[in-house]
């Protein structure tokens, strides 16, 4: 595969007589226009309700832009839920998947075996946290990499219970949803989950459950797990594993204080209990690292992720200790690593390494938020931005002192954005998500501002 540079794989903005041009955004037509409201009737006349929430219907996609059908070029800041890292398109990528489909795209790695599996599986154990010895198992999804990682531990541990985080998501499969607990929605109607599943409050020092402040807290967030629960009414010797985000997602964006994660890992070793890192949403490249728990310096026993390490096509993995493999038969599957992802993955894999596009999530990260703290500045609607990398958000609020969520303006602010041209998701009660493809450049940063800038202005007015 060539080298491209960043700048190489994005497209020159367009420009259009007699159409609205904000640099690369070009609108031939409102949002939605006459053929996306043709596709979104039969849409809801033919497919199950699901999480949909803005109406853009795409037609194409490159770089950080989306086409849609009626020709409006708008600017993608959720690339896909944290999916398109490389951005959309992108020639290897796609170069990469064509070729494995001429050649063979099928063939059950799990039961068989083929070199291109094998080759990923080393890369994934070369840039998951860890000098041991690992072991991967390929899954097609964030939420069957979830249930492996759980069967994982049960396994080994032979223990019923496993600890996670209140506003944390794991997935909408049954095991994984015993862990879920971001919104009730989520898990209404679903009960009985899988059995064990407890919850403790999550590290979200701007909503602090304690009503404490870091770091006089002593990160309390932290202690209370040996403190409290352990001493009540969680025996720890019954615990399987822990699980959590490296940076929590749908539940808000919130980053662990500096220290928590050590200090959970350090109770969690006293009594021999597993800690699974749930990297699907903070993995591969977002926060500027391969996956987030490495800003912490902790080491998973078992890692999973899913959405970008596929490139665009359905993948997930877990990587594991390799002391904590599995028997023969205690769990497979059909499609996991098959070989069209397996090519994906690793032709996303060599763009990130070739692009230096760590760096850039750093360093544009750190553009993003300045830019964010500035309508900050501005907006006291803006309560709070925070982020690691590229995985940022503005949260929204109608008082700054009491912090109460400002969850409708939010919305306001949403829709107002992408009818000027800008893809954004909510996250958490009243944040937005700022998560754009790795190869963001500053030029389209500064737009997406000034979008959201007008954005916030409109849903004032409408306030």
């Amino acid at each position: 595969m060539s080298e491209t540079p960043i700048a190489s794989s994005l497209p020159s903005p367009p420009s259009a007589t007699g159409a609205r041009l904000s640099r690369g955004v070009l609108l031939r037509t409102p949002i939605p226009g006459p053929e996306a409201q043709k596709v979104i009737a039969r849409d809801h006349e033919f497919l199950m309700t699901v999480t949909k929430s803005e109406p853009i219907v795409a037609a194409s996609g490159q770089g950080v832009w989306i086409t849609d059908v009626d020709g409006n070029r708008l600017l993608d800041f959720a690339a896909g839920i944290s999916v398109m890292n490389v951005g959309h398109s992108h020639p290897d990528v796609v170069r990469a998947i064509r070729d494995q489909a001429g050649i063979l795209q099928h063939f059950a790695g799990t039961d068989f075996y083929y070199d291109l599996q094998v080759r990923l599986a080393e890369k994934l154990t070369q840039i998951t946290p860890g000098t041991f010895a690992k072991k991967i198992f390929f899954s097609n999804s964030g939420t069957e990499s979830a249930e492996a990682a759980l069967k994982i531990a049960r396994w080994n541990r032979r223990r019923p219970i496993t600890i996670g985080l209140l506003g944390a998501f794991h997935g909408r499969s049954m095991g994984s949803l015993s862990m879920t607990a971001s919104k009730p929605v989520q898990r209404a109607r679903y009960s009985a989950f899988v059995n064990g599943g407890h919850h403790i409050p999550a590290p979200t020092c701007y909503r602090c459950p304690y009503k404490l402040e870091y770091p006089s807290c002593d990160l309390y967030c932290a202690k209370i797990l040996k403190e409290l629960y352990f001493e009540t009414s969680i025996p720890p010797d019954d615990v399987a594993a822990f699980i959590a985000e490296g940076v929590m997602g749908e539940g808000g964006y919130f980053v662990p204080p500096k220290g928590w994660h050590q200090a959970i890992k350090s109770t969690l070793d006293e009594h021999g209990i597993l800690f699974i890192s749930d990297e699907v949403q903070s993995g591969m490249g977002r926060t500027g690292k391969w996956f987030a728990i490495e800003h912490s310096g902790v080491v998973p026993d078992i890692l999973t992720m899913a959405k970008a390490v596929g490139g665009g096509v359905p993948m997930g993995a877990v990587a594991m200790r390799a002391d904590l493999d599995l028997g023969t038969g205690a769990h497979s599957n059909t499609f996991g690593g098959n070989l069209i992802a397996s090519a994906a993955s690793l032709a996303t894999i060599g763009v990130m390494e070739r692009e230096n596009l760590l760096q850039n999530a750093t360093s544009q990260g750190q553009y993003l938020m300045q830019r964010l703290r500035e309508l900050q500045g501005r907006y006291d609607e803006i309560g709070d931005v925070r982020g690691l990398g590229l995985m940022v958000a503005a949260e929204f609020v109608t008082d700054r002192r009491t912090k109460e969520p400002a969850i409708q303006f939010r919305d306001r602010v949403l829709t107002e954005a992408y009818r000027r041209g800008l893809i954004l998701l909510g996250c958490g009660r009243s944040a937005i998500r700022f998560i754009p493809p790795l190869i963001v450049r500053r030029e389209e940063i500064d737009e997406a501002i000034e979008i959201v800038d007008a954005a916030i202005s409109a849903a004032r007015a409408g306030a």
